[in-house]
C-alpha cells in the first residue's frame, strides 16, 4: 500500500514530528567533560492512520532513539511531537501517561520484555491493570480474547511462563500486550530481528492482519532493508541522527535519491535477472563519523563519492523532488528533469535497465 492509498483510506494525520533533537551528555575523547552525542538532529516527518512507516539505517544512526523520543522516553531536547493533535512535549506526567495508552512498543528481545515470574495471562493483563481497565474478571476475559487474536490458545498457553515458550510465541505475547489498550500506533523496534526466517514471516503476517482488523499504524524500525520494503508503505532513511530520505517504499527502492540510500541498497545481496548471476553486496565505503563530533554540512560527505565543497559548508534541507519523495542532498542521484529525459529515451527504445536497477526491483 502506498502513502497515497493510506491517505485515501483515512486522511487523519496521526503523528507530526518537527525538528526533533535528542542529545546525551558523555565524556569525550581523553575523558573530557562536556561532550554530547548528537543522537537525533532536527528530524521531521508525518504519519497517517493506517500507515506503516519503515525506518532504516546503519547501527548507530539514531533509529531507536528517534522512536523513544517520539513516545517521550526520554523527552527530546527540543522540537515538536504532535500525536492525534496533541503536543506531547507540553504534557505533564499524568497527561503523558494517559496519551501513551495510544502508543505502544514491541521490542527486539521478546524474552527481555516479559517478566519471567508471570504467567502469559498475567503478562497480557498487565497494561489493563496498570490503567485500571475493567474488573478482574473482565481483564481475564479480555486477555483470553487477545491471546486468541494473536493465535495462541489461552487454555494451552495461559498458565505458562516465558521460559516455556519459543521466541515466536513470546513475541506474540508481547504483541497481545501491546494491543490490549486499543492503541492507534505501535512502534516495532527490531521486533523480528531475533527470530528465524519462518517465525519472522508468521509474525509479520500477524502484524498485517492486526493492522487490517484493528486499524493500527506501525512505526517499523529495522536494519533489514529487504524486510522493511516488504512491510512498509513508506520508508525513512536515517544517517547519523538525521533523516536523509523519505518516500514511498517501491519508489525509494527502485530510484533512491540519496547516495547513502543507494549505498545501503548495494549492501543487499541479490540476483541479477538479466544474467542470472548473484550480485555480491558492497558495503558503504569508510567508517561512520563519530556522533560526538559529526562533520560539518552534510554528515555523509566524508563517505560520499559525490561530495563537493558545498557539502562541507551547508547542511542540506529535506526537499520534495518527486510526489511524496523527499531527500536531503545537494546533489541527488535523480531529478524530475533527468527522470523525464530517461523516460522519453526508454519509450523510444534507447533506454536500457542496468543490473543495479534490476536488483532493486
Amino acid at each position: 500500500m502506498t502513502m497515497t492509498m493510506a491517505r485515501e483510506r483515512d486522511a487523519e494525520k496521526l503523528l507530526e514530528v518537527r525538528d526533533v533533537v535528542q542529545e546525551f551528555a558523555v565524556r569525550g575523547p581523553g575523558g573530557v567533560k562536556g561532550a554530547k552525542v548528537h543522537a537525533v538532529s532536527g528530524v521531521s516527518f508525518d504519519m497517517w492512520r493506517g500507515e506503516t512507516l519503515g525506518v532504516v539505517g546503519e547501527t548507530g544512526s539514531g533509529k531507536s532513539t528517534l522512536a523513544r523520543s517520539i513516545i517521550q522516553a526520554p523527552r527530546p531536547k527540543s522540537g515538536v511531537v504532535r500525536f492525534l493533535g496533541t503536543d506531547l512535549m507540553k504534557l505533564g506526567r499524568r497527561a503523558l501517561t494517559e496519551a501513551r495508552r495510544q502508543m505502544q512498543m514491541v521490542y527486539q528481545d521478546p524474552y527481555g520484555s516479559l517478566d519471567p515470574r508471570w504467567t502469559v495471562l498475567e503478562l497480557v493483563e498487565e497494561p489493563l491493570l496498570g490503567y485500571k481497565v475493567g474488573t478482574k474478571a473482565q481483564r481475564r476475559e479480555r486477555a483470553c480474547e487477545l491471546l486468541d487474536l494473536v493465535g495462541m490458545d489461552p487454555g494451552v498457553f495461559g498458565r505458562r511462563r516465558p521460559h516455556e515458550l519459543s521466541g515466536g510465541q513470546c513475541q506474540r505475547v508481547a504483541i497481545a500486550r501491546a494491543i490490549a489498550l486499543n492503541p492507534a500506533l505501535i512502534v516495532c523496534d527490531e521486533a523480528v530481528a531475533s527470530l528465524d526466517v519462518l517465525i519472522q514471516a508468521q509474525v509479520l503476517n500477524l502484524f498485517e492482519r492486526l493492522r487490517t482488523e484493528l486499524g493500527l499504524s506501525y512505526l517499523f524500525i529495522s536494519h533489514d532493508l529487504a524486510l522493511v520494503k516488504q512491510v512498509s508503505d513508506r520508508v525513512a532513511v536515517m544517517h547519523l541522527g538525521q533523516l536523509v530520505e523519505i518516500g514511498p517504499s517501491e519508489e525509494l527502492y527502485r530510484r533512491p535519491l540519496h547516495p547513502y540510500t543507494s549505498a545501503l541498497l548495494d549492501s543487499i545481496p541479490g540476483l541479477d535477472p538479466a544474467t542470472g548471476k548473484v550480485r555480491r553486496p558492497t558495503a558503504p565505503k569508510g567508517e561512520p563519523p563519530s556522533p560526538i563530533n559529526p562533520p560539518s554540512g552534510c554528515r555523509f560527505r566524508t563517505r560520499c563519492p559525490l561530495a563537493q565543497e558545498r557539502c562541507a559548508q551547508e547542511v542540506p534541507k529535506l526537499r520534495e523532488l518527486f510526489p511524496g519523495h523527499q531527500v536531503a542532498c545537494h546533489f541527488p542521484l535523480a531529478t524530475p528533469d533527468a527522470a523525464a529525459t530517461d523516460g522519453a529515451a526508454s519509450a523510444s527504445g534507447n533506454g536500457a535497465a542496468t543490473a543495479g536497477d534490476a536488483a532493486r526491483t
